[in-house]
């Protein structure tokens, strides 16, 4: 078991780190003022499954192997760098919001579900298209996160620093460690999420906001593709 004071130093490392910019805040931010705080949450989801996947590879081993094959880690440290690149690009190209104006997420689901419902044969494909930007905003989320080797080499340096060996099994460390990362980064990712979309509406009736924020998220995305690219 975890000392209180152990914990409350790993809680506050977690904090800071969480408080900075990044690529996954990045995300959130963009994804919750474009298309409405439940595709945010979708992508929260996302980058909380890449986080659980770094914890569990990092307790594995798998971040000392990216240390010693350099191949491997710039590999993935490319196709990460490439997929964020394109991320910000289309975020680029995109047209602006992705809700007409005053026009909330839960209620534009509602009138798309019972508009299938209503058509007859086609109720199936129709139903479906709600879903289509959540599992969208969610993959976007989860590769964002797990193709950053950063990520995996975080929780490879960060969690041993809090295991004690005679504390108890540290097995049971590791999952207490990694169950506290998920809680903390899932609380700030819903407050971006949350934050963000409560000002859409105000975006909505400004356009040179709308072009703003898109230039700023999508240079963003690029800058961080490009320090993880050259770093």
């Amino acid at each position: 078991m975890i000392s209180a004071h152990l914990l409350a130093v790993y809680v506050a490392a977690l904090v800071v780190v969480y408080a900075m910019p990044g690529p996954d805040m990045a995300l959130i931010l963009q994804t919750s003022i474009a298309r409405g705080v439940r595709s945010g949450f979708a992508a929260a989801a996302g980058l909380g499954l890449s986080r659980a996947i770094h914890v569990t590879l990092s307790a594995c081993g798998m971040a000392a192997l990216l240390r010693n094959a350099p191949w491997l880690y710039d590999a993935v440290r490319y196709v990460g760098a490439v997929y964020l690149a394109w991320v910000g690009i289309q975020i680029f190209r995109s047209s602006g919001l992705a809700l007409p104006a005053g026009t909330e997420p839960e209620r534009r689901d509602a009138t798309v579900t019972s508009a299938a419902t209503d058509s007859g044969g086609n109720a199936a494909s129709s139903t479906s298209r709600p879903l289509q930007p959540l599992r969208a905003a969610f993959v976007k989320g989860l590769l964002t996160n797990l193709l950053n080797p950063k990520a995996l080499l975080f929780c490879s340096v960060l969690l041993p620093q809090f295991v004690r060996p005679e504390a108890g099994p540290v097995a049971w460390q590791m999952i207490e460690l990694g169950g506290v990362l998920l809680v903390i980064g899932a609380c700030f990712d819903a407050l971006y999420a949350i934050g963000a979309a409560r000002i859409a509406g105000w975006m909505r009736a400004h356009p040179l906001a709308q072009t703003l924020q898109r230039w700023t998220f999508s240079a963003a995305l690029i800058g961080f593709a490009l320090r993880l690219s050259l770093d």
